[in-house]
């Protein structure tokens, strides 16, 4: 039997900030967000690579379940792929409320993360 990778998944501040202001309106955001970091967890990265940041960063369409539109209509989740085995979240947004993500931004978000301890990490999951 082959081994199921074990991903780190981090959540970036901007990341939890955002999920909580749009958890005020819909309120499937957490289950939503949880399947896509459950596939996180067992090494399926999916979404289409940013390119113009100098990193691997994606944005990745999530199905939001509150209003039944399906992907199209649904949440963007920008993450960053930081090595094989972590992955941190750094951005979430209905597409319902923005357009595109800026790459400016994006690299704002990137000098700005900081990845915490395997301690810290339940605690911030559990946060979220």
């Amino acid at each position: 039997m082959t081994e199921v990778p074990s991903i780190q998944v981090f959540v970036a501040n901007e990341f939890k900030r955002q999920a909580r202001t749009l958890e005020k309106r819909y309120r499937n955001l957490r289950s939503d967000l949880q399947l896509i970091i459950e596939q996180f967890q067992k090494g399926e990265f999916l979404g289409d690579q940013i390119s113009g940041i100098g990193y691997r960063v994606y944005k990745l369409r999530v199905r939001n379940s509150t209003i039944r539109k399906g992907k199209s209509g649904g949440y963007r989740v920008i993450y960053q792929i930081l090595s094989p085995s972590a992955v941190v979240l750094l951005s979430v947004y209905a597409k319902s409320d923005q357009d595109d993500v800026d790459t400016e931004d994006l690299q704002r978000h990137h000098r700005k993360v900081s990845i915490p301890s395997r301690v810290a990490l339940a605690k911030h999951l559990a946060e979220f």
